[in-house]
């Protein structure tokens, strides 16, 4: 999934006419901004504001000490994939008096990355829980805070996740380890898309 070009000025294409909606979700602080940014071949619009102390009192930051900024509304990023489909990135903001944004920010969506941090793991049960109410395919990424390392198996129970859903590292710096999750979460949905499309094609037993 090689984006067309790092220039952050390129126009898109007349002739891409599939756009892909991808959506990163997750708490606050476990690098969705950051992703975004890594991975899209446009200069990200994002709504980053200063973190100040009046916020201090509505923002749980006792995991976040050194974070000086935060998205308000969302992160948009774009990719091309050839010159006809592209996925535009959006990051969800963390902030729990921000969740009532995600349920539209969902609508129309391919398919969601729940970034994970691992030192705040609770933090990522209101994403998963949205995009299983929703039926949104997802992937859980584990961001690299340089923590102490978790196995899968333990991650995935803390999670009580299906087994069905992947489970990757990765850094949300490194634009290849962030083309490496999008690109496990659209093999994600079009392995979910092929079972449906088969599950229906299975001719309905009639009983007399």
């Amino acid at each position: 999934m090689d984006s067309a070009t790092s220039d952050a000025r390129t126009p898109l294409g007349a002739s891409a006419d599939n756009g892909l909606k991808i959506v990163v979700v997750g708490g606050f602080g476990v690098g969705k901004t950051t992703l975004v940014r890594s991975v899209s071949e446009i200069r990200p619009l994002n709504t980053e504001e200063t973190m100040t102390q009046a916020g201090e009192g509505v923002d749980d930051v006792s995991g976040v000490r050194g974070k000086t900024a935060t998205t308000v509304a969302f992160d948009f990023g774009r990719i091309t994939l050839d010159a006809h489909n592209v996925l535009y990135l959006f990051g969800a903001p963390g902030q729990e008096r921000f969740w009532f944004l995600w349920d539209r920010l969902f609508s129309g969506t391919l398919g969601a990355v729940v970034l994970v941090d691992t030192r705040r793991i609770d933090d990522s049960w209101y994403a998963i829980d949205r995009l299983e109410h929703h039926g949104t395919p997802f992937i859980v990424a584990c961001n690299d805070f340089g923590g102490p390392v978790h196995g899968h198996a333990e991650i995935r129970a803390a999670l009580d996740l299906d087994p069905r859903v992947p489970l990757v590292d990765c850094d949300a710096r490194s634009r290849e380890s962030g083309k490496q999750v999008l690109i496990t979460l659209v093999r994600h949905v079009q392995e979910q898309y092929a079972g449906q499309a088969a599950r229906a094609a299975v001719p309905r037993q009639e009983f007399v």
